[in-house]
């Protein structure tokens, strides 16, 4: 399929409108004439032959299809802004001050010991870096930003998946010598377990395990709760008990003996963590770095 650039324009002012919510807002973002954006709106419904939107005096909302279409080119958007932000950042000076709302195990225990390697990277960049459980209302706090661990919940931010992490489920070697290596999960209602909470529902995550399309969830006790990963870790390498972690940012623990991935043969859980923007209409440099750095340390 062959693009050209009327085509583009007509993506960028459709995806201005979604996220605007108004023809009106979206002239605002992408500095053009509200009736440029509904001509632009029209010429791109009349190429695709439906309905993208239906207006009203007061404001427009997604039809069927249009919600569809957005759907499907969501995937072609992100790509886009992957082929051009290397380009981009490469011509401009990454400067001014961005404000990150980041969660504590991301921020502890993988961005914080790469802070010095992206801020020499950036010298001109003034970070602010602010760890909390919970993503709140980040346009309202003036937040640039937000890394967050978990499945996006509805609302009107950008939200762009950069990784998927295994769960696995983790002792210490000390631990198994003495109470014995659980051979299925559903044994691990035997053994003492350290529950983590869950920054949502403020109750503990429920323990399951995912292979080949078939879950199991699994009753386990234990007297220790947390809601701090890296207070997790220490926990469980204390030899406390059996602890479920991700694997990115953990990984290394077993693969220095520290910790045993009790069933590597139950390997299909996965954890998404995201990023949240206001607007995927040109980002800032400064926003595209700090991504584009995440997804170097994803990448190992």
């Amino acid at each position: 399929m062959i693009f050209n650039d009327r085509a583009f324009d007509g993506l960028s002012v459709f995806t201005a409108v979604v996220e605007s919510g108004t023809f009106a807002a979206a002239a605002e973002v992408i500095n053009m004439s509200p009736p440029g954006v509904s001509r632009a709106i029209a010429r791109l419904e009349k190429r695709l032959g439906i309905r993208l939107f239906d207006r009203t005096t007061r404001a427009v909302s997604l039809t069927v299809e249009g919600k569809d279409f957005y759907r499907q080119i969501l995937p072609l958007l992100a790509a886009l802004e992957d082929v051009t932000s290397s380009a981009s950042l490469a011509t401009k000076a990454v400067t001014g001050r961005l404000r990150v709302n980041i969660d504590p195990f991301f921020s502890s225990l993988v961005f914080g010991p790469q802070i010095e390697t992206f801020m020499s990277r950036y010298p001109n960049l003034e970070l602010d870096l602010v760890t909390r459980d919970r993503l709140g209302d980040m346009i309202s706090e003036g937040f640039d930003l937000a890394v967050r661990f978990g499945v996006p919940r509805d609302s009107s931010l950008v939200a762009r998946k950069l990784l998927e992490t295994r769960i696995m489920t983790v002792a210490t070697p000390a631990y198994l010598e003495r109470y014995g290596r659980p051979p299925t999960p559903e044994a691990l209602m035997e053994h003492t377990c350290i529950h983590f909470r869950d920054p949502e529902t403020g109750r503990p995550f429920e323990w399951e395990f995912h292979r080949e399309g078939r879950v199991i969830n699994v009753p386990v006790e234990g007297r220790l709760t947390l809601n701090d990963a890296r207070m997790l870790h220490e926990a469980c390498l204390s030899g406390h008990g059996i602890a479920q972690m991700m694997t990115f940012g953990s990984d290394q623990l077993v693969q220095k003996g520290l910790l045993v991935d009790l069933f590597p043969d139950w390997p299909d859980e996965r954890f998404p963590l995201y990023a949240y923007y206001p607007s995927r209409i040109n980002p800032a440099a400064r926003t595209r770095c700090f991504l584009d750095f995440i997804l170097e340390l994803a990448k190992g």
